[in-house]
């Protein structure tokens, strides 16, 4: 399971930000994953949860912000609606073959912190986008 080794990359980078601003606790920690990454978002939770549970950051929520991938028709120039976790080789309209967008996304989106004892009341901040 990949996803305890990325929910533990993500706790590292996200503990990184806590100590640059100075905070107590993480209270929760948004991230986008993307279809072609094979990360499955609900055992990304669960290792997360695993993680933090009896901890500092014990309850701290995981969300996931799901990024589909996109199948384009460079001649038609629209998007090709497909079933989930299928594919279409060629457009179904003109024939032509269809290229794959986006999907490939793992980024810290958000940290929002408890601030620590003496720490700027900071409840909220983007985190640098990680690819």
């Amino acid at each position: 399971m990949h996803e305890l080794s990325i929910a533990q990359e993500v706790l590292a980078a996200s503990d990184r930000v806590l100590v640059e601003h100075g905070g107590a606790r993480l209270l929760r920690v948004r991230v986008a994953v993307g279809e072609l990454t094979a990360i499955e978002p609900d055992l990304l939770r669960f290792a997360w949860e695993a993680l933090t549970a009896g901890g500092r950051d014990a309850g701290c929520e995981l969300e996931v912000e799901w990024h589909p991938a996109l199948q384009r028709c460079p001649a038609c120039r629209t998007d090709k609606p497909r079933g989930e976790r299928s594919w279409l080789p060629f457009c179904p309209d003109c024939g032509g073959a269809l290229q794959v967008e986006g999907g490939q996304e793992l980024d810290l989106l958000q940290v929002e912190l408890e601030p620590g004892a003496g720490a700027e009341p900071v409840s909220r901040m983007e985190a640098e986008r990680r690819g």
